[in-house]
């Protein structure tokens, strides 16, 4: 059987010899598209050189660097994000993106704005999860003005200029961890929420939400004065073991932020049959919370799905390295997952 020919591909793929050979050579870019019927002929006529078009599909691609700035590197939930975001990265099809993740455990405003100010200058794109504070917002309005957007990830931000938005439903959260802690713990107990700092819009809407859903429907329920852990699991530990010497009747906890094993480690030191009339609904699914979900110990996690919200992520600055100047923000809610000791 005769070999096909570059005459033959250009044919099947409705193309123009040159336009084969612009692709094949890597002189000129080619349109993606254009990329995609070239192969998908090669595909079908068994064209010999179908190694070499997949080498330089990816070599016409564009290639962009996209920059993260997460926190707390000591936190398994977010090496699990940088790693989810990685590998979102490398399954991104049409371009050839570098990702460069780094993590701030310093969460003072000031330094997570250096932070982005000096990463800018490396990037076509960043995403951040920070505190919404005034200092964060300078920075986007400065990156913004370099031609550098920014997205924020898991908690928004009220800067104007930010590019936007990917996280799940927070409304919706806080009110689904009142409605779990409400049908199983005890009635006229007491409950509390644990959340690292009110300026994250991720536990702050929540924190919200969940005390709207116990006037609505659980009245009976004692809601305690919000407890600030600073994202410190030690100080998680502190607060838990105050409120359980203090408050007999707390039966229930959502720990709606950082510190939740401080929180399980202080529940972990009661009597076992304590530890059973005390219900945890939290936000983590790091090792520490599924353990404690298997064990029992925590009733439910309400967490960010780590791989379609890194898909998400990308797709969003994708869009906004092509859409920088407009004025429009993208806001991508991704649903949130669900996990209790039967499920996991």
């Amino acid at each position: 059987m005769k070999r096909a020919t570059i005459a033959d591909l250009a044919k099947h793929s409705g193309v123009s010899v040159s336009t084969v050979k612009r692709l094949i050579h890597g002189r000129e870019r080619v349109r993606p598209e254009t990329v995609e019927r070239i192969l998908d002929a090669a595909e079908d006529i068994g064209y010999y050189g179908i190694n070499t078009l997949h080498y330089r599909k990816r070599d016409n691609l564009p290639q962009r660097t996209l920059g993260f700035v997460l926190q707390q590197s000591h936190r398994h939930i977010y090496q699990q994000w940088a790693e989810a975001i990685t590998q979102a990265a490398q399954r991104f099809h049409n371009a050839v993106i570098t990702p460069i993740v780094e993590f701030e455990d310093n969460l003072d405003p000031e330094v997570i704005a250096e932070r982005m100010l000096e990463l800018g200058q490396r990037v076509d794109a960043m995403a951040v999860v920070s505190a919404d504070h005034p200092l964060i917002s300078n920075a986007i309005d400065a990156l913004d003005t370099q031609g550098v957007p920014v997205i924020a990830y898991i908690s928004d931000l009220s800067a104007p200029k930010r590019a936007g938005f990917v996280g799940t439903d927070n409304w919706k959260i806080g009110r689904t961890a009142a409605w779990f802690i409400t049908q199983i713990a005890n009635s006229d107990a007491k409950i509390v929420q644990f959340i690292g700092n009110h300026r994250y819009q991720c536990q702050d809407i929540p924190d919200a939400s969940f005390r709207s859903y116990i006037r609505e429907h659980a009245p009976q329920f004692t809601v305690l004065e919000t407890q600030l852990t600073n994202e410190e699991p030690e100080e998680a530990y502190q607060l838990t073991r105050q409120l359980l010497r203090e408050e007999p009747q707390l039966k229930g906890i959502f720990a709606n932020g950082g510190g939740v094993t401080g929180v399980l480690r202080a529940v972990q030191e009661l009597p076992k049959t304590r530890q059973q009339d005390i219900k945890i609904v939290c936000r983590d699914m790091g090792t520490e919370a599924k353990i404690a979900l298997q064990e029992g110990l925590i009733s439910a996690a309400l967490y960010h799905p780590a791989q379609p919200t890194s898909s998400e992520l990308i797709k969003v600055m994708m869009e906004a390295i092509e859409r920088k100047g407009s004025a429009s923000m993208q806001q991508r809610i991704v649903p949130f997952q669900i996990a209790t000791p039967e499920s996991i």
